[in-house]
């Protein structure tokens, strides 16, 4: 790959009105940048017409400008691992396709991340233009993050990230996990690599937002898994085994209460509810020390050593060109 090199990755559902303000944006952006840069735009399943305007852009721009479209929505997650599955540059950099995120950001971003010796740099929307009680509930999933992880950052939401290519190239992403990518990159490289910097931000223009409030509930599941890995994988029996066994607990002492009060007082048990809910509490234990634990290895195992990925391209264009900033000087 040419030094310095730049793949700039935007992963699109149903942003068909975005795609040509989008590309123009880039190319304003990254007017000063001095090396080559090439732009993957992930078509994640749209139903209107987002991949026939990537071609025309294509066809009106250069072929440094590359449509990965995926046979049906995958979400996001599968759509910037296809993005970075594809991308050839030295360096990487993510951003939205709603236009909320600024590609003027990159060049300085890049050289930040550069100058700090970061494998990561990490977009902060400090001045965010989202809905209040959107950002509340950003503010909460961000604060539950850090104190689950470790890993302190403001904003994991803000797509605008930059990265090391052969950093970011060893991590596989699959379910929901774009969210995370901090904490999984915190599994490759040393956390102190990790940094943020403040970008700009803006409201959105056109199409409609794909995230509800629903999305910081499915963060407090997602980050049970991201929590699991981050600690656990080397390991997880002392994970599920510590929640089995304290359901096990629970459910012996209760057990054994009601033991003593059959054979030694010579009650009856039968009709009690703390027999029932012992019982519970022993295939509780059995179920976390075993079926949990097979689950979660069983899932990691299939997408890792097998080579898979979560998702299946239905056509990727393969181009070898790149912008230079000749591309801009007149003739």
């Amino acid at each position: 790959m040419p030094p310095n090199s730049l793949s700039i990755i935007v992963p699109m559902y149903q942003e068909a009105e975005n795609i040509a303000p989008l590309i123009d944006k880039v190319h304003q952006g990254l007017t000063q940048y001095p090396g080559d840069w090439e732009l993957i735009c992930v078509d994640d399943g749209s139903r209107d017409d987002t991949a026939e305007r990537i071609r025309q852009a294509a066809q009106t721009h250069g072929d440094y400008i590359r449509l990965i479209r995926l046979h049906r929505n995958f979400g996001q997650t599968a759509a910037m691992q296809a993005g970075f599955n594809a991308a050839r540059g030295e360096f990487i950099a993510t951003l939205d396709g709603d236009l909320q995120n600024d590609p003027a950001d990159i060049p300085r971003m890049l050289q930040e991340l550069q100058q700090r010796d970061l494998d990561l740099l990490q977009g902060w929307r400090k001045k965010r233009k989202d809905p209040p009680l959107r950002k509340f509930f950003s503010r909460i999933a961000n604060r539950l993050i850090v104190r689950a992880t470790g890993v302190d950052l403001h904003d994991y939401g803000c797509s605008l990230k930059v990265y090391r290519a052969k950093v970011i190239k060893q991590v596989n992403l699959f379910g929901e996990m774009h969210r995370f990518i901090p904490i999984w990159v915190a599994g490759v490289t040393a956390p102190s690599r990790i940094g943020e910097t403040i970008v700009n931000h803006h409201a959105r223009q056109f199409g409609q937002s794909k995230y509800g409030f629903s999305r910081t509930f499915r963060v407090i599941t997602d980050l049970l898994t991201v929590f699991f890995f981050l600690r656990f994988r080397a390991r997880p029996g002392h994970f599920f085994g510590a929640i089995g066994l304290l359901f096990g607990a629970l459910g012996s002492i209760g057990l054994a209460y009601l033991g003593i009060i059959k054979f030694i007082l010579g009650e009856a048990i039968g009709g009690r509810p703390l027999l029932f809910i012992s019982i519970l509490f022993a295939v509780m234990s059995i179920q976390f020390l075993t079926t949990g634990v097979l689950a979660e290895l069983l899932s990691r195992t299939f997408y890792e050593s097998n080579g898979r990925d979560a998702f299946h391209i239905a056509e990727m264009d393969q181009g070898d060109a790149w912008h230079s900033p000749s591309n801009d000087k007149p003739a």
